[in-house]
């Protein structure tokens, strides 16, 4: 697995901490300063990154579906045009929470759902752009962004694997830099459905970070994705799951993002290094419980070694038990009662 490098210089990938992405999507509802309370919140529980979502929403869909009726969210509006508008922000506003995630040492990033929004993210500097699920088929964005030059994110969720090719090709013959997420598209899902073995399948194929993009209702499958190799664990966050609009029900509240950051990094330390060793700790337990060469009997001095002179018990501060084959044939400098010890020094 090759590392990703973001254009703030951030290194994400092998032998670096997975990076925490806390989507605030469309959570705060349209509100600035819900927005801030939640990018507040989210570095305080120890999230690496918050992501936004950005839409041209005179452009998201055909104008029958935009005007039709739609009773989901009542105080957003009777219209999916008017409930879109409600929670949308501007590029100013985007400029404002941008400025706020970094004094807070937050990487802040966006989805992006058309070529205005692309532009816009990237007029306001972010360093990565994410494309979600919904957008991995849309040929003519990605190869905009190929023209913007920005590392991206591409989720892969509700695709089959020639369509993953498709975009993949389309970025690495444009020399993008991108990773991807193992994603399902189910808004949420049990831990049944995560299918976290896609995690493997993906890199081994593509050879490029992968993680994870969870709409999981509880904090189970990341911490899997993590032990198997997730570079990148992402999930939505709401300050109240009952709160009306999208994304609030299966979204972690504050005190579920703080338990997944801990179960990830936890996860980090349990996974360790490829480094097999004997640590300091181990050792203590060692020298009690390895079996070390001992006396059979008692042997005199000059006796010639063999192994039936010789057996084996704790503890493990003496000649180790493996290196027998070292120490039959060998000739006894001293005379050596049974039941001891046997060390280099009573041997020639």
């Amino acid at each position: 697995m090759t590392n990703l490098e973001l254009a703030n210089g951030i290194i994400l990938g092998d032998n670096k901490p997975v990076f925490i992405v806390a989507e605030i999507g469309l959570c705060h509802n349209g509100d600035q300063q819900t927005a801030r309370e939640l990018i507040k919140r989210c570095a305080a529980a120890g999230a690496d990154a918050v992501k936004f979502q950005k839409r041209d929403v005179d452009n998201l869909a055909i104008r029958y579906l935009l005007d039709d009726s739609d009773n989901r969210f009542p105080s957003f509006g009777k219209t999916y045009r008017e409930i879109r508008n409600h929670i949308e922000f501007d590029v100013e506003i985007y400029k404002d929470l941008k400025a706020y995630a970094e004094s807070l040492g937050l990487v802040f990033f966006a989805s992006v759902f058309d070529k205005l929004s692309a532009d816009q993210m990237a007029e306001i500097g972010c360093p990565v752009i994410k494309i979600a699920s919904h957008c991995l088929t849309n040929k003519p964005l990605i190869a905009y962004l190929c023209e913007i030059r920005l590392p991206v994110l591409l989720a892969t969720g509700m695709a089959y694997l020639e369509e993953i090719d498709e975009a993949v090709d389309l970025l690495t013959r444009g020399d993008v830099p991108f990773g991807l997420y193992h994603c399902v598209s189910i808004y949420p899902y049990a831990i049944e459905k995560a299918n976290l073995r896609v995690i493997e399948t993906l890199r081994e194929r593509y050879g490029v970070p992968v993680g994870y993009s969870s709409h999981e209702t509880e904090n189970t499958g990341e911490s899997l994705a993590v032990a198997l190799g997730a570079f990148s664990v992402e999930k939505h966050v709401t300050l109240n799951r009952n709160a009306e609009g999208f994304d609030h029900g299966f979204a972690q509240d504050m005190n579920g993002l703080a338990d997944l950051v801990q179960n990830i990094r936890q996860t980090e330390k349990a996974l360790g290094t490829r480094e097999k060793t004997v640590t300091k700790e181990e050792w203590e337990t060692r020298k009690k419980y390895h079996f070390s060469l001992v006396t059979a009997r008692s042997l005199n001095a000059g006796d010639v070694i063999s192994s039936e002179m010789l057996t084996t018990k704790n503890p493990g501060t003496g000649i180790p038990a493996r290196q027998i084959h070292e120490v039959v044939g060998k000739r006894t400098q001293v005379d050596i009662p049974g039941d001891k010890l046997i060390s280099w020094e009573m041997l020639d």
